[in-house]
């Protein structure tokens, strides 16, 4: 039996994403996500945020590079990779990425500059293609 990696986060982007082009023209975007949860410790809320290190590929990097920004509301799911590589004095070091295969932006349709653009999702399995899904307000959900 095989296992299974999988990540699902929603959370607000630390900082615009940074694109970079690959030999043969192929994009990766790269952007710190914050998810933060609270709970109650003696009396007290607390609340602990994580960060967590997102790259996109691809048409997927392009979409983010296009349509994401710092502050952003995101949700993503993904999976779990990681890597190592030589800093600048040569000691191997290892990081944890979350390798995005799809994303969906949140929040208001007033929170993004294209008029009637509120949701974006894509996928790798989609790159090829543009397509757009307008959210509606909270207020107009059936619950």
């Amino acid at each position: 039996m095989s296992g299974i990696n999988k990540v699902i986060l929603v959370g607000h982007l630390g900082k615009d994403p940074e694109v970079r082009h690959l030999e043969g023209g192929v994009s990766v975007a790269s952007f710190p996500l914050a998810t933060s949860e609270s709970f109650n410790k003696d009396g007290r809320k607390i609340e602990q945020t994580e960060w967590h290190n997102i790259v996109m590929w691809r048409g997927l990097a392009d979409v983010a590079a296009k349509y994401l920004q710092k502050g952003k509301l995101v949700y993503i799911e993904g999976k779990l990779r990681t890597r190592s590589f030589e800093d600048k004095g040569g000691v191997k070091k290892f990081t944890t990425e979350v390798v995005a295969e799809n994303f969906t932006m949140l929040g208001r349709k007033s929170d993004f500059e294209l008029e009637g653009v509120a949701s974006r999702q894509a996928s790798k399995h989609d790159e090829s293609t543009d397509s757009y899904d307008t959210m509606t307000d909270a207020d107009d959900l059936p619950f």
